[in-house]
């Protein structure tokens, strides 16, 4: 069932929510430490309740996705496409040519969530959307 969410910027108090939902999801580590403190992240909540977030790294003329977590709670009311739109219109906004996200081996789900909403292989491991000019 959608669920229409509020996207904002990451704001230094949600670090130990979002921390504590990358480890129940994924197993965080100091990396997503890193992630909060030094890259740039969206935070996606539905009815003030910290439903997912995305971190983003410019490279170049492109920007990574280097994480994007959802909350198992909020998994089935779209957040993750939310996100991932939130996250397109704002590389567009800061020029980029293409938004880049790397996938690990073995998670087929998440492949197929980037190929639906377009992305396309750009080296192993690695899936590619080509952005309009804004």
């Amino acid at each position: 069932m959608f669920r229409k969410a509020l996207i904002r910027p990451y704001r230094p108090e949600d670090e130990g929510v979002l921390f504590g939902l990358a480890r129940l999801e994924r197993g965080a580590d100091e990396h997503t430490l890193g992630v909060l403190a030094h890259e740039t992240v969206f935070v996606a909540e539905i009815e003030g309740s910290h439903a997912g977030y995305a971190a983003l790294v410019a490279e170049g003329p492109a920007v990574r996705v280097d994480q994007l977590f959802v909350s198992a709670e909020h998994e089935e009311e779209d957040v993750g496409r939310q996100l991932l739109e939130y996250v397109e219109g704002f590389a567009i906004s800061q020029g980029a040519v293409t938004l880049r996200v790397v996938i690990e081996p073995g998670n087929p789900a998440a492949v197929a969530f980037y190929r639906s909403r377009g992305f396309v292989p750009a080296a192993e491991g690695v899936l590619e959307l080509v952005l309009p000019r804004a």
